[in-house]
This record gives C-alpha cells, structure tokens and sequence, in this order.
C-alpha cells in the first residue's frame, strides 16, 4: 500500500448574474417616525449574508448608522420585484438596486431637513452617526430623527425611496452578431493538495491555497465565511455528495444525513485565502459579490490533484474511492505525474 500525493489547480472566470430580460431587482426604503430605516425586499437571504451586505449598503448611502437600518425580505406577493437568490445576483443587483432606492430616499430627507434648518439641501451634509449638519458648520445640526418627526408630522412628507436595476442592453457587432452576456465577471484561483492511498482508492485532503478576485469586499468577514464554507461545499460535491445509484427513485437511498456522506470536521484541511479586490464600476460601491464562484474551482482542481497523484482522469463526480480504486487497476497500477 502506498499514499500518493497530487496537486491540482483550477482557474474560473464567473460571470455575476444573468442577461435574461435585464435580471432586473428592485428595492423600497422608507424612514418612521423614529428616525429608523427599513428596506423592503423580496430577494432572500439564504444564509449568504445578503441582508447584512444590504443593510451597510443602504447606511452607507443614506449617511447614517447601520443600526438605524432594517431589511426585511417578506415575499414576492407584498416585497418589490427581484428575480430571486441565484447566479451569485445578489449584492450586485439586489445591492444596486437598495443603493438607488436609499439615494432618492436620501434626497427627500436632506430636503426636510433643510427646511428644518433654514439652508439650502445642498449645504448640507451627514456625519453617519445619525446627524445632519450644515457643511463647514456642524454646531448648525439636526438629528435624522428630529427630521423624520418634522416631515411626518409637520411638513408631510414620506422620506422614501424607490430604487430598480437593470442591466443595460449589450451592443451587437453588425458583422459577427456576438454580444457581452454580462456586465462583470469575478474570477478565482484554487489550488488542491490530496493524499490518495492506491490500495483503497481513498482520497484525503491535505490543504488548499486560493485568490479569489470578486469586487470590492463590503463585509470582509462574510467574504471570507462564505468561501471557506462554500469550499467545503465544492470538496463535498467533488468527493462525497450523490443520490446514486437509486436516483431518480429515493426508496433505497440514503434516508438520513448519517448515510447521506459528505465531509466532517476530521475531514478538514488547511485553507489559505486571498482575496483579491479590484472593484466593479457599476457595482455598489465597487462590489460584485463571492456567490457559487466559492465552490467551482474546488472540483476540477481535486480531479486534477487526483489526476496528478495516481495518474487516472476521473470525469464522473464524486470521486469516490471505487471509482479511483476501479481507475487504478484498469491502468495496471498508480502512475504519478511529475509535480510542478
């Protein structure tokens, strides 16, 4: 019995989005009475972190603290239009779409508080700490709550915002027809180190390295959450994950996540994350978001990491220990490829 070792790697260039009928998202935000915000939408959070992400969007844009910001994702039937959680759309269009909605809300609190004050909107300014103060005089200010006290119950105004993106048309080459299906791309790097034992086709992760290039990092902590956890999801898929041989008839598959394999906590390996940021110009802020991009190079880099510790070229996910055991014996034995 020997264990072999193998490094692969694998490159991905991620289009953010779809181009299917604009992929448009839509946002409202909407002051009380308490000088507090809520954004209304029907993109959901699946865990991703988008509610977090929209939250410090939408303080950023109105200029107060995120604390004093609320989202509620209720559903499609009384929330805005969005076309749903998928294709690593969310901070991106959903993001865009909260940042238009909070600058026109914006607008009409600058415009109450002027009043307020007695000044022209345009001299002022806010502190993000929940002030509005006159530009080069800040002992000239008004709290956002005192404002939102004055519009609702003194000059009746909403101080409200609407906000909707739409990904612009791409121009057509006359000639060729072709066209840009998308209006920026993230891109990522991974390389995976396995251990692979030649007598029992078991495959063992030693560690991965990877850059991930995805925009400007608006919550650097839930950037790095999210693709430490969706790595592990692609190494899932790649090694463990699959409803066979019974699919599509479930009788005789797994029934619970104890016969349902994926990888545990002995099963983790060392990860080392970059992350690269090279902001979008029509992203919020610069941002286009992690998304499924996390998991996708995880796959092909531990095919090619196989490929390179035993020599056998497994197309057929997951990897699993007979097929690499299976693979082995066909080609009369481990063949290990140099390592560069």
């Amino acid at each position: 019995m020997t264990r072999h070792r193998g490094r692969g790697i694998a490159s991905v260039n991620y289009p953010i989005g779809m181009n299917l009928g604009g992929d448009p998202s839509q946002a409202l935000v909407h002051s009380n009475p308490s000088g507090k915000f809520t954004v209304a939408l029907s993109s959901i959070d699946l865990g991703q972190g988008m509610k977090s992400v929209t939250r410090q969007i939408c303080a950023e844009t109105l200029g107060v603290p995120v604390e004093d910001v609320y989202v509620d994702t209720a559903d499609s039937d009384t929330g805005p239009h969005c076309m749903g959680s998928f294709a690593s759309r969310g901070t991106h269009r959903v993001g865009n779409a909260v940042m238009a909605a909070a600058r026109e809300a914006r607008g009409v609190m600058m415009e109450a508080a002027a009043e307020e004050l007695e000044v022209n909107a345009a001299d002022l300014e806010t502190d993000g700490r929940g002030n509005i103060h006159v530009k080069g005089a800040p002992h000239r200010s008004i709290s956002t709550k005192d404002v939102a006290i004055a519009a609702q119950f003194k000059q009746g105004k909403t101080i409200s915002g609407r906000g909707i993106f739409l990904v612009p048309l791409s121009d057509v080459d006359p000639e060729t027809g072709e066209m840009s299906p998308a209006t920026c791309y993230a891109h990522a790097c991974l390389v995976a180190e396995v251990e692979v034992d030649d007598e029992t086709g078991e495959v063992d992760m030693v560690r991965m390295d990877s850059a991930y290039e995805l925009g400007r990092a608006l919550n650097p902590r839930l950037v790095e959450q999210q693709l430490v956890g969706g790595a592990w999801m692609g190494v899932s898929h790649a090694l463990y994950e699959t409803p066979e041989p019974f699919y599509p008839e479930p009788v005789h598959g797994p029934r619970d996540f104890v016969e349902y394999l994926m990888p545990g906590p002995g099963d983790i390996c060392p990860h080392d994350i970059a992350v690269l940021e090279r902001p979008a110009p029509d992203g919020p802020f610069g941002a286009k978001g992690p998304g499924e991009m996390c998991a996708n190079p995880v796959l092909p880099a531990v095919a090619n990491a196989i490929f390179n510790a035993v020599g056998v070229r497994i197309d057929d996910l997951p990897i699993t220990p007979e097929k690499v055991l299976r693979a082995i014996k066909a080609q009369g034995g481990a063949r290990p490829q140099p390592r560069r």
